[in-house]
């Protein structure tokens, strides 16, 4: 692979401008004296009656209600009907068996599973419910959205489109992070993992990942080997010390469809 340049960018950013701290409060909640508990008369008061429902007897309390396999109007989905909007998109057009994903497995990489907006005239809790789930296919570097009726459990409509970039998904986010810290532009990154936590870095999980789509119209000169980012699948990553400070990878794009990394002058 041919290399960019023969120096690296990974600054450990300092300051506690980066750091944010949270501070948890304990809530203690007393229950009131049961009646007859020592003293003559009755203790209990409505108050207390009130404050040992809320919590529920003996303290303890009442479980949230369980989730309906079905939302209403614009509830957001349920874990149902997330589960079966995906398995029905999958299955639509075989598209599981054509598409590739992130590691070059078979079926497509999923993005996101949202609910659809409505169709002109439909509203109310009658209306039927969409999800809109979105999936990028590495071997044709296309994003496919395919929309599901989740009544019929039947896929209304698919959308093809090239040179379309959506947000990346964590599994993306991680696979982009192994090819940068096995690349030799991750070297200034593992460099600066070991100064920061005097351990070697062994691959993503030992990183709080974040990162974006490379837009390459945003940059006035773009290295010829990042040429095809818009068309191809093209991430920077934005890494972190588990509960400390930052590295600087900004400066450097991984092209997920070509599996290869470069790095902005």
């Amino acid at each position: 692979m041919r290399k960019l340049v023969r120096r690296h960018l990974g600054k450990v950013v300092a300051g506690g401008a980066l750091a944010v701290a949270a501070t948890a409060t304990m809530v203690a909640v007393t229950l009131p004296d049961q009646a007859g508990s020592g003293d003559s008369g009755d203790r209990s008061t409505a108050a207390g009656a009130a404050a040992q429902d809320a919590v529920g007897r003996e303290g303890v309390l009442e479980e949230a209600p369980e989730e309906k396999d079905r939302g209403i109007g614009s509830d957001p989905l349920t874990d149902a009907e997330t589960e079966r909007a995906q398995k029905a998109a999958l299955d639509s057009n075989g598209l599981r068996a054509a598409a590739r994903d992130v590691e070059g497995d078979r079926g497509p990489q999923r993005l996101s599973t949202n609910l659809a907006e409505s169709e002109p005239g439909e509203s109310g809790a009658a209306a039927p419910r969409r999800a809109q789930v979105v999936y990028y296919d590495y071997k044709k570097d296309t994003v496919v959205t395919k929309t599901v009726n989740l009544d019929t459990g039947k896929v209304e409509t698919t959308q093809q489109a090239q040179n379309v970039q959506p947000p990346p998904s964590a599994e993306e986010l991680t696979e982009a992070a192994s090819l940068l810290i096995a690349d030799a532009h991750g070297k200034g990154l593992k460099q600066d993992f070991k100064k920061a936590t005097g351990k070697a870095l062994a691959g993503p999980g030992d990183l709080e990942l974040s990162g974006f789509v490379f837009r390459k119209e945003t940059i006035k000169s773009v290295p010829s080997d990042l040429a095809e980012c818009g068309k191809h699948r093209c991430l920077q990553v934005v890494a972190k010390v588990k509960s400390g400070p930052w590295i600087d990878t900004r400066s450097f794009v991984v092209d997920l469809s070509a599996r290869s990394v470069g790095r902005l002058a």
